[in-house]
């Protein structure tokens, strides 16, 4: 017969999973010789309490009594000769369950063996009988008694019976087959069973359902209803069956196949160890035990070294963890640990390769120089310096450095900080993060291979924070010569020495750099090129490299002078040569395509042939005014783009006293105008000016080219020169330039890039640049064939100013208790 493992629970004790024969009548024996006679379908019956467990009519199991009363109960039954009545308890934490615990509807139910256990227990095997209903409890003590309602099962079969029958004969098979802990012979004697109720029944006391949902199907009589729903059990729980042993299936698949791989990885160990070789994982491991012993680490790289490798012998080579810590040893074991390059300390060859390649920069040139010059003499003596080039982009900045690791015989290694937002990019990730990598200055050392290399880091303006933290303040440990050389990055997690390292790094403002991080660095500015210094560059370098590149070096092709400033004046307006650079590959494209056309072609590129292959200008020449007029004065300006020229106008006109300032001038600039305005109303008896007139006039201040924004307060000597031209109504000396800031008192003050305004007023053709005297220092970043042609004149105050720009009519006498100073002019050097 078949056999089942039950889960039940009587009174307190829960009932262990004890086999039990499923049987019908022939096979069960009770100790009463035959069921009592019914005449009357309400009887009294001795009681048992059931928790977790549901007893059907015809089903057999074990329960395990404990309790007094219970034990009471069924002596009772035996030695009368009686049947029980059980029923399952609604909540089975209740220990001494009253009537309203207790579900109405039970199983009367007979008893066979009846056994003593060793732990004072008494184990009891019960087989339903029938449905009963309890109608009240008679007695409850000292054992309890109930009258009960047997509830006779109605016959005859409906015209889906048998079809249901089969259809959950079909499920009950494929259960049977997933389930482990259904017998093999369950669905045998499913099989064999031809009544309706008690196949419902049989296959409800066989399913892992929930207690109440087999007292539900124990309160329903009618077997067709019953049918229905074990039907609904079936195909819910052999849905869940299926998948779960789908899930099964996937799973044992991924374990035999690691079983196999690890079965075939142990016999491939053992043969390779019989023929004297190692597996793969055994010969990385000696290969990173030889680079321990033969590279010379520092004791504590070397300590954590091998700490991480006996780590790694001692787990299996199939463990995720293999891989994090293969890789960290990577990293830590090929890092430059005292590998070097031999630095050359050739002072004069050095000169020599910068010159070579780059035009001009004279003194980044001569700083380097110094730096190797002090190595040569003192080796051991000096840091490595921390350099930041601060100039507008185009300017040489990042060539020159790797120009720098030339001239020492060093490796260069650039890496980029536009953007990078997160500290973890320079000091790199923890490794419990997973794939953490160290930061961009531990992976550019490896990359590089030596320890002392020239390693620029560009645009450092333009790093960014956010909540992933400051990549800046993370930069301060790297560029503080006395922190850098036990530089600890978070992956590696031991310090590294970058004091040997020479860094040198670029931005276009010093606004965008922290001033912790400025103040770590020696700043060198580089400015914009001179027009002169851009027709070296294009002559030295530029013209050859895309001749080259455009294939036509080996034409006779030949660009004066001419061509390349008008390349330089009239298509670009930069600070570096970039766009110039592209103007002459524009002009080299077109000649490379009459070439390859077989057209004929200019040798000479002149200014025309300049204009002919890249058409229309793009930006006019700064000109000198035609005449001398009144009221407007040429003044001198910086640009991100080199100097240039600004022409101050004034008008007046009848009204009552306004001043009117047009041209997109930004606010310095306006105060400068406002302090124009005051000291020449301050002295206007002095200037012959009649000082009712000032409120009597509107004054109109106008700088052109509005489209351009203007600032700053060089431009006050040229506002209160044209002012002062106004109202004296005396012309102004169109050919020269005037630069310096004013006060209300009439004091000249210094500004600042006087060498691109002298070359800018040199270039549009004027022959005097006046300039402020505290500037003259200013004067030695010109080069004196420069300043061939151009006098310069510095003044002090604005009264220095004016005989030298007022033409006639004369001005007249000065009510001033100081006399007028004839300011010194520095005539131009001889040709």
């Amino acid at each position: 017969m078949p056999e089942l493992s039950v889960n039940m629970i009587e009174d307190e004790f829960e009932f262990l999973p004890v086999p039990s024969s499923l049987s019908s009548r022939p096979g069960f024996e009770p100790e009463i010789s035959e069921r009592i006679e019914r005449s009357d379908q309400i009887i009294n019956r001795p009681f048992l309490p059931l928790r977790d467990v549901v007893l059907f009519p015809q089903m057999v199991m074990p329960l395990f009594i404990g309790r007094q009363r219970s034990l009471a109960a069924i002596e009772a039954a035996r030695a009368k000769g009686e049947s029980l009545v059980v029923a399952t308890q609604r909540d089975t934490e209740v220990l001494d369950p009253a009537a309203d615990d207790l579900f109405s509807i039970g199983t009367e139910m007979e008893i066979g063996r009846v056994l003593r256990m060793p732990d004072d227990s008494t184990s009891i095997w019960v087989q339903g009988q029938s449905r009963a209903e309890i109608l009240g409890f008679t007695q409850w003590d000292p054992y309890v008694r109930v009258n009960v309602r047997l509830i006779e099962e109605p016959d005859g079969w409906e015209a889906n019976t048998e079809a249901l029958m089969r259809s959950i004969l079909s499920q009950f098979e494929g259960i049977s087959e997933l389930n482990t802990s259904i017998p093999d012979d369950a669905f045998t004697f499913a099989y064999n069973i031809d009544e309706p109720g008690w196949l419902a029944d049989f296959i409800a006391s066989t399913l892992n359902t929930s207690v109440l949902e087999r007292q539900k199907l124990l309160e329903m009589v009618n077997p067709m209803e019953r049918l229905h729903r074990v039907n609904a059990l079936l195909a819910k729980e052999l849905d869940v069956l299926q998948l779960e042993n789908e899930i099964h299936s996937q799973v044992q698949q991924e374990v035999d196949k690691a079983h196999r791989e690890h079965f075939l990885r142990e016999q491939m160990r053992v043969i390779q160890g019989e023929l004297g070789e190692m597996d793969v994982f055994s010969q990385e491991l000696h290969e990173l035990q030889e680079v321990i012993d033969k590279r010379p680490f520092p004791p504590d790289v070397r300590v954590k070294a091998e700490k991480e490798l006996s780590r790694l012998r001692a787990m299996p080579p199939m463990s995720p963890e293999v891989g994090i810590i293969q890789s960290y040893l990577d990293w830590l074991l090929h890092l430059p640990w005292g590998e070097r390059s031999e630095d050359k300390l050739d002072v004069l060859h050095a000169a020599e390769v910068l010159d070579n390649e780059h035009y001009g920069l004279e003194r980044v040139k001569d700083r380097i120089l110094e730096y190797m010059a002090v190595r040569q003499i003192a080796p051991d003596s000096l840091r490595s310096p921390i350099l930041c080039f601060i100039g507008p982009p185009g300017t040489g900045k990042t060539s020159i450095g790797r120009s720098i690791a030339n001239a020492l015989g060093r490796e260069f290694v650039r890496m980029s900080l536009g953007g990078v937002r997160d500290e973890a990019a320079i000091r790199g990730h923890r490794r419990t993060y997973i794939g953490a990598l160290p930061g961009r200055i531990i992976q550019a050392m490896r990359n590089v291979g030596t320890c002392n290399p020239v390693m620029m880091l560009d645009e450092i303006d333009k790093l960014t924070q956010d909540f992933h933290g400051d990549p800046a303040s993370a930069l301060l440990e790297v560029l503080d010569p006395e922190q850098n050389g036990s530089f600890n990055d978070h992956y590696l997690d031991v310090d590294y020495d970058l004091s040997q390292v020479m860094f040198i790094t670029t931005a276009n403002y010093l606004d965008g750099i922290p001033h912790a991080l400025l103040d770590r660095m020696e700043v060198i500015e580089f400015s914009g090129y001179l027009e002169e210094e851009k027709l070296g560059i294009s002559r030295q370098f530029l013209l050859p490299k895309q001749l080259a590149e455009h294939g036509i070096d080996k034409y006779p092709i030949t660009v004066p002078d001419e061509g390349i400033l008008t390349l330089i004046r009239q298509y670009t307006r930069e600070a570096g040569v970039r766009n110039l650079e592209r103007e002459i590959a524009n002009v080299c494209r077109k000649l490379a395509r009459a070439v390859a056309e077989k057209r004929p072609f200019p040798p000479t590129i002149t200014a025309e042939q300049v204009r002919e292959l890249l058409g229309p200008p793009r930006f006019t020449e700064d000109l000198l005014p035609d005449e001398d007029e009144v009221g407007i004065v040429v003044g001198a300006a910086w640009t991100m783009a080199g100097g240039t020229l600004l022409f101050i106008e004034v008008n007046l006109m009848p009204g009552k006293g306004s001043l009117q300032l047009t041209g997109q001038l930004g606010e310095v600039m306006q105060e400068s105008a406002h302090a124009a305005l005051t000291y020449t109303r301050s002295q206007a008896e002095a200037l012959g000016i009649d000082p009712s007139r000032f409120e009597t006039t509107d004054i109109h201040i106008h700088l052109p080219e509005g489209a351009v924004p203007k600032d700053g307060p060089s431009a006050g000597v040229a506002l209160t020169t044209a002012l002062i031209s106004a109202f004296t109504e005396r012309k102004v000396r169109r050919d020269i330039a005037v630069t310096g800031e004013i006060t209300l008192r009439g004091r000249v003050l210094p500004v600042g890039g006087i060498r691109e305004k002298a070359l800018a007023a040199r270039r549009a053709g004027a022959h005097t640049f006046i300039m402020p005297r505290k500037n003259e220092n200013d004067l030695e970043l010109i080069p004196d064939e420069l300043r061939q042609g151009l006098k310069i004149v510095l003044v002090d105050r604005i009264t220095e100013v004016l005989p030298l720009l007022l033409v006639t009519p004369p001005m007249p006498k000065m009510v001033k208790k100081r006399p007028l100073r004839q300011p010194p002019i520095i005539p131009p050097p001889p040709a």
